[in-house]
């Protein structure tokens, strides 16, 4: 089993290295998508962050967005973090931004942890277990509002911050920046659940 990285953030190649990192932990083979013919040979993909230009709009390679729907579509679980949120949901508050549209929630960019605010915060999670889950929050959206099918498994200082939706997985922090791995197991586990059916 194989799970790529797409990394739209540009000059952020630490946030790849530690994802490949994080997911070698769980004994899970990993790779960088940089072309749409790459997507062939992973079972599941993380979407980590967002490059846009000073006005915010969307900076991506929309060949590499069509083959990751043509895979959505046909049950590849899709995991958007930080601002990778915003391109699997199907509205963004105050932004024109295109979206992929697959997950039925609403996401206001960049609320809080805006810059040198950035922090980090345990997290309980009841779906990872008993334990708090450390989180780094940079520049951190969150979710607005979900559809009824839409679980809710995080809720920070009254913010939904972790969600899924059947396939597809969305959380406001950097899982890969720190040294918990729980994040990505639950990930793993969806990947190898969609492929055991």
């Amino acid at each position: 089993m194989k799970v790529g990285i797409l990394n739209l953030q540009g000059a952020f190649r630490e946030h790849i290295e530690e994802h490949i990192e994080a997911l070698r932990k769980c004994d899970c083979e990993a790779m960088e998508i940089r072309k749409p013919e790459d997507m062939d040979e992973v079972q599941g993909l993380i979407v980590s962050g967002i490059k846009r230009t000073t006005e915010g709009i969307l900076r991506v390679d929309f060949k590499i967005l069509d083959k990751v729907l043509e895979r959505a579509e046909k049950g590849m679980p899709i995991f958007g973090t930080c601002d990778g949120i915003s391109l699997l949901a199907k509205e963004v508050e105050e932004s024109s931004q295109p979206t992929m549209g697959l997950m039925d929630i609403t996401v206001k960019r960049k609320d809080y942890g805006y810059g040198k605010e950035s922090f980090k915060a345990d997290l309980f999670i009841p779906a990872l277990g008993a334990k708090p889950v450390r989180a780094v929050f940079i520049r951190a959206p969150y979710i607005t509002r979900v559809k009824p099918n839409v679980g809710i498994l995080c809720i920070y200082d009254d913010k939904i911050v972790m969600a899924r939706q059947g396939n597809f997985l969305a959380c406001s922090f950097y899982p890969e920046l720190t040294y918990e791995t729980r994040v990505h197991q639950y990930f793993i586990q969806m990947v190898k659940d969609a492929h055991s059916i």
